[in-house]
């Protein structure tokens, strides 16, 4: 097949979110010409949904705060898998890319004193997050596509790219098809980002959007890209789980960071009872302790135990319901009408305010909201060079929530939005200088033809298997099996379940044309998510231990034995197979930090 639309740019940049964004503003800055590739609608990144704030020791809150510290907390809340040299970059440059937003138009909440605000959230020592209220991955994508057009990012939106064309090894380039039309586009590209986010709707309940499937971690797989720490998927603590049909809604840890207290059916602060020996001394004992904390007494540091890190909180939530001392639908109770005022909540958080009132019908600034675990981040995706965002594919690249490294075992809240303009900003300007030096490559027609007819194979089936059924069934199996609390038996089903259903993926027929055809949509969207189940649990089944956000019933303690290693997956003879790399161990400096605190 002929494909007419054809785009040639030095940098090709997949994915419009955050790290999209910023990665296509820093390639521009570096003299190179940006094409930027979005699945949905410029503004509709999932991004935005990213409401708490973003990680950065500005030192506004308290003025002990700095590069250290949160290097020490994001080390320690990895549970000793974060890649030190990322961890170290986040931390020392975070401050100056926050700062930048705000040169650039991005308006934050203010102190008394006019400085930026900060706000606590878990696992962090001091209030270190800026934000704009609860909505603060929306200020941030405002200012950020509004510099990235200003600036010259050539925008594709509703556009959706499915493979990667690699020329003698190096990336050239990706084919992608119109979502409105069903036309086919070709973008040539001497360099390529991938900012695609994350994978959560391969889960029955989660707080992602319909756009994160997956697409940068299989597309890169494809390519022969290395995946990393695949069975490290974080469970936000609080989601809605009322009404049915806004399960998994987010519930910003912005509540807690405010003052918001957790308790189960029976009224009791049960958070208390979950410190984990490696945190105590760092978190309250007591109510009147953790009131004092959230009132401003913070000479002793001991923060409430409702802002332990995210692993923590979810599985505490899990117990309280499994043993009977759960809410009525199936959660626990997250109460911030007893701590603050209603103006007070209505000026710092908004939108859970709205959100509440208008699909829940809970007034949170006189009643408690009902809140359970929801699938939320994936702390794995591509493995990439610490320093430049560089995959092992020659000329392909990888920044946000697709890459891997920064986060370890478990993510810190708030360490997302600085990650995506940190590293953002990192892979830009490396694909940019890369791009310098390389010509474009021409695409062999044969591999054009080859890749449109397996996207076209459904439309040539009659009355096959329906898509969406084959989408929910995976979903289920993953909520199911795959979930916070994971055993040998359960994750052994369910990698059988994958390969049943990518099996089933040749019996799928698709109805009608091209244009506006969602079952077409979901049938190209399942490839990418079973190759992304798959890399889940097979790295869950391989990791034999409980470490950050991956549990096993049947290994439930950190294995001495095992060392600290990161699993990291490659394709071999069409196989996909796992190695064990041990972690990059800190110089001594930085150990002292992460051991002795600062």
């Amino acid at each position: 097949m002929e494909i007419p639309e054809r785009h040639e740019h030095d940098v090709l940049v997949i994915g419009a979110g955050g790290a999209g964004l910023r990665a296509a503003i820093a390639a521009i800055e570096a003299g190179a010409s940006v094409g930027l590739v979005g699945k949905s609608l410029l503004g509709k990144a999932h991004t935005v949904m990213a409401e708490g704030g973003m990680a950065a020791a500005l030192g506004n809150n308290r003025p002990e705060d700095n590069w250290q510290v949160h290097f020490r907390d994001t080390m320690r809340g990895g549970k000793g898998l974060c890649d030190w040299r990322m961890a170290r970059a986040h931390a020392r440059e975070s401050p100056d890319r926050v700062r930048e937003l705000e040169a650039w138009g991005a308006l934050f909440d203010r102190a008394e004193d006019g400085r930026m605000n900060q706000r606590p959230f878990g696992g962090h020592t001091y209030g270190r997050l800026a934000h704009v209220g609860d909505r603060t991955g929306l200020e941030m994508i405002r200012t950020l596509q509004d510099h990235a057009v200003h600036e010259g990012a050539d925008v594709f939106m509703e556009c959706t790219v499915f493979r990667l064309l690699v020329v003698d090894g190096r990336v050239a380039g990706a084919l992608a098809y119109w979502r409105p039309t069903g036309e086919f586009v070709l973008f040539r590209a001497r360099t390529v980002v991938l900012a695609t986010g994350g994978l959560g709707k391969a889960w029955k309940v989660t707080s992602n959007s319909w756009e994160c499937t997956g697409d940068g971690v299989a597309l890169a797989y494809d390519a022969g890209a290395e995946l990393m720490g695949m069975e490290f998927v974080q469970f936000h603590p609080t989601g809605m789980v009322w009404p049915p049909s806004v399960r998994g809604t987010l519930v910003t840890e912005g509540v807690r960071g405010e003052g918001g207290v957790l308790t189960n059916r029976d009224g009791e602060r049960f958070m208390f009872r979950y410190v984990p020996e490696m945190f105590e001394g760092d978190y309250a004992e007591s109510e009147e302790e953790a009131d004092r904390w959230v009132e401003g007494d913070r000479v002793a540091n001991r923060r409430p135990p409702e802002l332990l890190t995210r692993d923590v909180v979810a599985k505490a939530i899990v117990a309280e319901v499994e043993a009977g001392r759960g809410s009525p639908h199936g959660g626990v109770f997250l109460n911030i009408s007893e701590k603050r005022s209603p103006e007070y909540i209505k000026t710092k958080l908004p939108s859970m305010y709205h959100q509440f009132k208008e699909l829940a019908g809970v007034d949170i600034t006189t009643d408690a909201m009902e809140v359970g675990p929801t699938t939320h981040y994936a702390m794995g995706g591509v493995k990439v060079h610490p320093e430049t965002a560089a995959t092992r594919v020659p000329g392909l690249y990888a920044a946000g929530e697709v890459a891997a490294g920064l986060h370890g075992g478990n993510r810190l809240g708030g360490n997302s939005l600085s990650d995506l303009i940190v590293f953002g900003q990192r892979a830009g300007a490396a694909a940019a200088e890369e791009a310098r030096d390389v010509s474009l490559t021409e695409i062999p027609a044969a591999e054009l033809s080859a890749a449109v007819a397996g996207a076209m194979a459904p439309f040539a089936r009659e009355r096959g298997r329906n898509p969406f059924g084959l989408q929910e069934e995976l979903q289920q199996i993953m909520q199911d099996k795959v979930g916070i609390a994971r055993t040998e038996e359960a994750l052994s089903e369910a990698l059988e379940d994958v390969h049943r259903l990518r099996g089933a993926l040749d019996s799928c027929s698709v109805d009608g044309g091209r244009a506006f055809n969602p079952g077409w949509h979901t049938w190209l969207d399942l490839r990418v998510m079973l190759t992304v189940a798959e890399a889940v649990v097979l790295s869950a089944l391989e990791r034999r231990e409980s470490r950050g956000a991956h549990t096993r019933i049947d290994y439930p303690d950190a294995d001495a034995s095992l060392g600290r290693v990161n699993l990291v997956i490659r394709s071999s003879d069409g196989r996909m197979v796992t190695d064990a790399e041990p972690v990059s161990e800190p110089p001594a400096e930085l150990r002292q930090l992460i051991e002795e605190g600062v």
